[in-house]
Formats: C-alpha cells, sequence, structure tokens
C-alpha cells in the first residue's frame, strides 16, 4: 500500500543561522513519500540564497511579506499538495526516523486530525522544551500549559510521557495535520500573527469532533524563543490578546463571555504585578491586549461557527485553575494534578 504524502514546511524569517544548523537534519529524514519545502516570509538576510545554493533539493516558496506564522504558513499551504502537512520551525532539530511513527498513528484513526511528537530542549535533551513538551491542555480559565511544563517548571523525561494520549492542543513547533482537516477549518487564523494560533486550530477541530493526538514513539528537539525572546513585550502582547479571542471564538455563548470576564480578571492582577516589579512596558503590553481585543469583539465575532462546545467536554480540558494550582498550592508537576 502506498505511504500517505507528507510535506515539511519549514517557515523562515531570517532565519539563516538556524537553516545552517537544522536543515542536514532534516534532509536525512527518514520517510519515503516525502517532500521539504522552505517557506519564506520575505527575508532580508541571505537565506534563501543559502538554500538555493545549499539545498537545490528542497523547494522554495517565497511569500511577498512578512506575513507573520499563520498567515505565513496559510499562504505557502495553499500551494503544497500532499495527504499530510508538518509544520516544523526552524529552531528544531529532528532525528532520521520522526515522521513515521507519527503518521502511523494517525492513519490508524480517520478523527485523528493533528498530532505532535514528544518535543524536548535542542540544548538539554534530557529536559522538555517549553512551547509543547508531551502535548498541551487547558484549564478551566483557557490558560495553556503541557505535560512536563508547568509555566516555568519544566521536568526531565523519565519516561513518564510514553503514553500514546489524546491531547487539547499540539504544539506549532513540530504540528502534523491532515491537509484535509487544514482545509476543512481554514488552516491559522491570520488575525493572531504568531502565538496560541495552534491552540485555536486545534479547538475549531475538536470543536468538529476531531482528536489531537500526542506520539510519543518520536521525538524531536527544540532551541525555542527563536523568533520572540519571552521577554519581549510583544510576546506578552500577543498571549494576552489572542488567548482572550480563542475563548471568545471556540467556547458556546453561554460560556464565552463569563470566562472572558473571569481571564480579564485575572489578567488584572498580572497587570498589577507588572507594574509593581517596575515593568512597565509589560503593564502597557497587557493593556494593548485588552483593548485590541474589545476593538475586535465584532470582527471576531464573525469568526464563531454553529459548533462552539464547552470545552469542559473535551478531552484535554482541565478542571481546576492551573494558575490557582501552581502559584497558591504550590503544584509543580503534570502528574500531581487531579484531571477527574
Amino acid at each position: 500500500m502506498t505511504e500517505p504524502s507528507v510535506a515539511v514546511v519549514i517557515l523562515n524569517w531570517n532565519g539563516q543561522a538556524l537553516l545552517e544548523k537544522f536543515l542536514p537534519g532534516v534532509i536525512e529524514s527518514q520517510y519515503n513519500n516525502l517532500q521539504l519545502i522552505v517557506g519564506d516570509n520575505a527575508s532580508t538576510d541571505n537565506s534563501v540564497e543559502f538554500v538555493k545554493t545549499n539545498y537545490p533539493q528542497i523547494r522554495l516558496i517565497i511569500n511577498d511579506h512578512n506575513y507573520g506564522f499563520a498567515e505565513g504558513y496559510r499562504k505557502i499551504l495553499e500551494q503544497v499538495e500532499a495527504d499530510y502537512y508538518i509544520l516544523l520551525n526552524s529552531d528544531v532539530e529532528v532525528p532520521p526516523n520522526w515522521i513515521q511513527p507519527v503518521i502511523d498513528l494517525m492513519q490508524s484513526d480517520p478523527t485523528i486530525a493533528v498530532a505532535q511528537p514528544k518535543i524536548k530542549w535542542q540544548k538539554k535533551k534530557t529536559e522538555f522544551e517549553y512551547a509543547g513538551a508531551a502535548g498541551g491542555f487547558l484549564d478551566l480559565h483557557g490558560y495553556p500549559f503541557c505535560r512536563g511544563r508547568l509555566f516555568d517548571t519544566v521536568e526531565s523525561d523519565h519516561g513518564q510521557y510514553n503514553d500514546t494520549v489524546e491531547i487539547f492542543w499540539a504544539s506549532g513547533a513540530a504540528l502534523f495535520i491532515k491537509s484535509k482537516q487544514w482545509k476543512e477549518v481554514g488552516g491559522l487564523d491570520p488575525d493572531f500573527f504568531a502565538h496560541m494560533e495552534e491552540i485555536d486550530l486545534c479547538w475549531r477541530l475538536k470543536n468538529l469532533g476531531y482528536k489531537i493526538i500526542y506520539c510519543p514513539d518520536a521525538e524531536v528537539y527544540h532551541v525555542g524563543g527563536g523568533t520572540l525572546d519571552a521577554n519581549n513585550p510583544y510576546k506578552t502582547y500577543l498571549n494576552f490578546r489572542n488567548n482572550l479571542i480563542i475563548l471568545q471564538k471556540n467556547l458556546p455563548l453561554s460560556d464565552a463571555y463569563f470566562r472572558i470576564f473571569i481571564r480579564m480578571s485575572i489578567d488584572f492582577i498580572a497587570w498589577l504585578h507588572f507594574l509593581l516589579q517596575g515593568k512597565t512596558d509589560f503593564a502597557f503590553a497587557v493593556n494593548k491586549a485588552h483593548f485590541h481585543f474589545l476593538k475586535t469583539l465584532t470582527a471576531n465575532a464573525k469568526k464563531r461557527t454553529s459548533k462552539q462546545i464547552s470545552f469542559q467536554k473535551h478531552t484535554g480540558q482541565y478542571p481546576s485553575s492551573i494558575v490557582y494550582d501552581y502559584f497558591i498550592r504550590k503544584i509543580r508537576f503534570f502528574s500531581q494534578l487531579k484531571r477527574n
């Protein structure tokens, strides 16, 4: 039986150094029906010439503008035909056999739309990586977290998450998705620009009855922070803004606005914390995020569909507050959470 076709698509913006470091490993990927693509977001460095010169076997698709992560991928994937897309960050190191186990798992169940491998830290490969780890979850108020990472506490990998499980969201650092489902929901929302767009994508798919799966039989190694540093106020703005948008877009109306009110109240505590620490740029970023969210309420309301399902009914939703459990109860490990 013919293996499904797979396209590994790396979105690049001024990332020549990362391409030099990690493309050689991607080239060695062991999968028969595979195409490798670098999509460039109008880089101003020598990225495009580097790929052309050193990797003529890689297909280059060049955007005319830096559209960010979400819209950048949408424009690139409009030009790619394959059964599966793999959205791979340019700062991810891959071993040779990282594709087959995930594809085999997804092929085993037609309701699986998205999957991710185990994601570990490239600089210390015994530890999970912040952006994805062993699969993403959402708490009662819509805060994302991972198996293997609660806020700033990142676990070492001792095989504690070597089970195949359904999760709420898969990391965009190494996201496997069936092209049919990508097209069904229209891909990533371009208005997110970057951060949490993969959570929105997975949530829309879950509302349609699809599964998001974590595959421990494949692992990759992510540098992290390759685009925006964690100490960048713009990243804070995007995270606070986009988190509110995913609640509005994907929750039933009877649930959405109550939870948004609670979230904005919790955000006020974060704003106050930033202010007391003298981090005025970060406090302003929270203000800006809330202003933008309120300004675009009507536009985002138009993106809602008839398939909003309370996320307590979805696998991968944590029924308590991860903020309370981490900062007040001092829980540091996913295994300590009471999920039933």
